[in-house]
């Protein structure tokens, strides 16, 4: 289950997220800790892992990377230290094309493109929280799965840089991964059971 573990808003920041004990997992957004585990439902993991495999076969000869949770990805407001940002994430899936943003550590600044597959305890934080926070930061292209309905919703960064209206998918067929031309997903192998 996602639970908020601070909601006094005093902030939490990188600093402090690496001391936690390994073992467990954790979100911050905006300096709110967010507990992540139980791991993920088999679904989700089914899910994540085959649009991972199709992502990855994709870049094999590319100038990006990609990545599965857990990875974090630190979301700088400015220039701070690492120990000083508020905020970090583990989305299902990270893509990053600018590779000076990737050190031992993880990722800091935007991916290009961000995958969410949401279960119960993390919809609204996917659906909601995540986007603004997503938005705020450049993420280019954020796609949230939902296992259940067998949907995929899909947020584009325009020139204004905010999130236009979401396309609103069925799991079916074929969908071109904006930020990676020339990559089509396969949504029926994604949603298989």
């Amino acid at each position: 289950m996602s639970t908020q573990i601070h909601p006094s808003g005093e902030g939490f920041t990188y600093g402090d997220y690496v001391k936690w004990p390994e073992g467990e997992r954790w979100e911050l957004i905006d300096g709110v800790a967010y507990d992540m585990t139980p791991a993920p439902l088999r679904r989700h993991q089914d899910l994540s892992r085959e649009l991972f495999v199709q992502v990855c076969n994709f870049l094999k000869d590319k100038p990006c990377k990609a990545y599965d949770a857990p990875f974090d990805v630190r979301l700088p407001e400015g220039d701070e230290a690492d120990d000083l940002v508020p905020t970090v994430v583990q989305p299902d899936i990270a893509v990053i094309c600018d590779l000076k943003k990737l050190d031992d550590r993880g990722c800091r600044g935007a991916p290009d493109f961000v995958v969410e597959v949401v279960s119960p305890s993390t919809s609204a934080k996917d659906q909601i929280q995540k986007t603004a926070l997503y938005e705020r930061h450049g993420v280019r292209e954020y796609w949230v799965i939902h296992p259940t309905d067998k949907l995929l919703t899909v947020r584009l960064l325009g020139a204004d840089a905010k999130y236009g209206v979401p396309v609103i998918r069925e799991g079916k067929g074929r969908i071109e991964v904006a930020t990676l031309p020339g990559l089509e997903v396969d949504l029926d192998a994604v949603f298989a059971e």
